[in-house]
């Protein structure tokens, strides 16, 4: 049986914490930020939490 891969992209963007959840970071951050307020801009600096109900497909994805 060969060893399973972790997809690549999957690795790049997440971490766990040590409590087991899965951080991420905000999307609409990278770019075209001359329109986008200082407020909007200042919280989507901050890592979120992978929701549960996106949290299958994610560990499936780091083979957690």
């Amino acid at each position: 049986m060969p060893k399973v891969k972790t997809k690549s992209g999957a690795k790049k963007r997440f971490t766990l914490t040590g409590s087991g959840k899965v951080k991420r970071k905000h999307a609409y951050k990278s770019h075209i930020l001359t329109k986008k307020s200082t407020k909007r801009k200042r919280n989507l600096t901050h890592a979120g939490l992978v929701s549960s109900a996106d949290m299958n497909r994610v560990q499936q994805m780091l083979n957690i």
